[in-house]
């Protein structure tokens, strides 16, 4: 493959702002000025410690340890090569690529082909749904209450019925039939090579940022032996236990408010949205699990209680399995959780098709605390108008209660429990006492994981954190020593890697010019001197890559760690005064050392006059440091 210009690299990084790209998969807040922070996407975490800086073009992870650009990004969360990565946002960006040998953009391959020809699809499967043999599928979305706009809104599209049409036309668009394979557009039978989804409304499935993954397709003639859902199989880029359908639409309310509603359904994901419900999503084919909360938290923002998850379930017997199993993940959250049941069992689709967008979002006025519904589920299989049957029931709802771990919530519940059974509270709380106990052992009972991420109890017995084990070479900020030198070379590195832009040169190069106490600071300070100009777009990242190890980690924590500024002008007019205080110690040092000398030589010698001479000249560069004049 040809190589893109060095130039153009560069350049396209320049014109990128990273906060953007990762702020499409990670819900960033302000961490002051200049600093974004959010729930890590490379390792789970209860709190955030991931920091992006868009001024320098860098991320870092305080707890995995997780580092580097917008180009080192999306290669580790899209498995791209670095020149698609590169290519990714140029076009993002309209930028026009120039390639070492003079020509054209190389046809690309892998995972990049298999993203365009999924958006090709896309494309072509919504024309369809304007064509003569679309009808029924206009007319299922119609008794559904989807007009043209909704379906143009949400993507929706439609597969004829012949076995080669798809086909053909990626054909005519330069696909392979590899690569429409590799994509799960097309199937293998006896026969050959033929389109996967014939006869059917299709939902395009997109990721975080808007591409086309996946497919689902819903049956629609009688003749159709295949399932009432057909989607994707697993790909390379599509993941049924990582993806969320409509997220790509609600991500921007979701973070905004710290709520989501996950629904069951591409239709009542529709629903939703068109009533006012934008924070709706559903899972694609598969039971909501781990890895859709690990997503939808990074999205929330989800570090602390302030936000809340609403499932709806139909009350039959299947919404029930999946309310219990959506519970046993649920713990997971720091947002609250409910569950939200429509009137007579209405889905959010047929709600608002028989009772209107109102009566949408008036159920999720209804939502009940996760924990007491399944409280309710697990009390409903017995007679609680028997001894018997209040005491099965009792044991049957008491892990439910014995595995909150919030101190205030689980006496709260254990009295709910004790009403609900007609029961002594002393009884029911004994009976959750033990079961608590009992979740306690069986968890111990768990061997821990050998990799380098393992989850851990809170010392609160709130849910497993991760605990990331670091390099035992690794250096960081909470290895430097504790000394007033330590604390004001790693403000002065930190304050020139993130704001020397703004900072005088000559007053930079004065103080990077003095050698440092502390060997692993002084490390980074030889790497910035290197570097030159700090004017040049790019040069703090380039000079924290260029730190030779052990301490390069420690490099990449002072260019993206907290600055103690509100404004960039009080960054910089920080940045100006530890900058002097490197000098002005300078001065002190030298000045110590001449006055051990002076103590030595006679008071009417040629030297000792030579030595007061010098104090005096340290003493006048002192007060012009000090007084801001030099």
């Amino acid at each position: 493959m040809a190589r893109i210009r060095q130039s153009d690299v560069d350049e396209v990084k320049a014109r990128t702002n990273i906060g953007d790209i990762v702020g499409e998969r990670v819900a960033l807040k302000s961490a002051g000025v200049g600093s974004l922070k959010g729930l890590c996407p490379f390792h789970d975490e209860r709190s955030p410690s991931f920091h992006v800086r868009p001024q320098v073009g860098y991320y870092h992870c305080f707890g995995c340890g997780e580092s580097g650009d917008v180009y080192s990004f999306l290669r580790a969360m899209d498995h791209l090569s670095f020149t698609e990565a590169v290519e990714r946002l140029a076009a993002r960006i309209g930028y026009a690529l120039h390639y070492e040998d003079g020509g054209a953009a190389p046809e690309t391959s892998g995972r990049t082909r298999l993203y365009q020809a999924n958006s090709a699809a896309a494309e072509w499967f919504r024309t369809q749904l304007s064509s003569a043999e679309a009808d029924a599928g206009r007319h299922f979305l119609g008794e559904r209450g989807f007009d043209a706009g909704a379906a143009a809104h949400f993507g929706v599209g439609y597969a004829p019925k012949g076995w080669n049409n798809l086909r053909d036309a990626l054909h005519s668009q330069g696909f392979t039939d590899e690569e429409l394979s590799a994509a799960g557009l097309v199937s293998q039978g006896q026969r050959g090579v033929y389109d996967r989804f014939r006869g059917r409304v299709v939902w395009p499935i997109r990721d975080l940022t808007g591409q086309t993954i996946g497919f689902g397709a819903r049956r629609l003639y009688d003749d159709d032996q295949g399932p009432k859902y057909l989607n994707t199989p697993e790909t390379t880029i599509y993941k049924k236990a990582q993806v969320l359908y409509g997220l790509d639409l609600a991500k921007k309310d979701v973070s905004r408010s710290h709520r989501v509603v996950v629904v069951e359904g591409y239709t009542d994901v529709m629903a939703c949205h068109l009533a006012g419900v934008t924070t709706a999503v559903a899972t694609c084919g598969t039971a909501f699990g781990s890895d859709h909360i690990t997503v939808l938290r990074r999205v929330m923002g989800d570090d602390s209680a302030a936000g809340d998850v609403v499932f709806t379930f139909d009350p039959d017997a299947a919404g029930q399995k999946a309310a219990l199993r959506a519970f046993a993940d649920a713990k997971r959250f720091n947002a609250q959780t409910y569950v939200a049941t429509g009137p007579q069992g209405l889905d959010p689709c047929d709600l608002r098709l028989e009772r209107g967008d109102a009566a949408v979002r008036a159920m999720l006025d209804t939502k009940v605390p996760m924990f007491e519904f399944v409280i309710d589920q697990r009390l409903s299989g017995f007679d609680l108008a028997s001894v018997e049957g209040r005491v099965g029931a009792l044991r049957a709802a008491a892990p439910v209660v014995g595995e909150l771990r919030d101190p205030l919530l689980q006496p709260e519940y254990t009295r709910v429990l004790a009403r609900r059974l007609g029961m002594d509270t002393e009884d029911v709380r004994r009976e959750v006492d033990r079961a608590a106990r009992d979740s306690v052992r069986r968890e111990g009972d768990i061997p821990r994981s050998s990799s380098t991420v393992s989850a851990t109890a809170g010392a609160d017995g709130s849910a497993p954190t991760p605990v990331v084990d670091e390099p035992a070479l690794r250096m960081s900020l909470r290895t430097l020593p504790r000394t007033a030198d330590a604390t004001l070379e790693r403000d002065a590195l930190m304050g020139v890697l993130q704001y020397g832009h703004l900072v005088d040169g000559e007053e930079v190069d004065a103080a990077l010019a003095l050698p440092m106490q502390i060997p692993a600071l002084d490390a980074v300070r030889q790497s910035l001197v290197a570097q030159g100009d700090r004017k040049r777009i790019g040069w703090a990242s380039t000079a924290v890559e260029s730190v030779r190890e052990p301490y390069r980690s420690l490099a990449v924590e002072l260019l993206t760690a907290d600055f103690p500024a509100l404004t960039e002008a009080e960054a910089a007019a920080y940045t100006r005064g530890l900058a002097r205080k490197l000098r002005v110690r300078a001065v002190d040092r030298e000045k110590n050392e001449l006055l051990g000398t002076i103590q030595r030589l006679p008071a009417d010698s040629e030297q000792g006059r030579a030595v007061r001479l010098a104090l005096r000249e340290l003493d006048a560069r002192r007060r012009a440091l000090t007084e801001g004049s030099l």
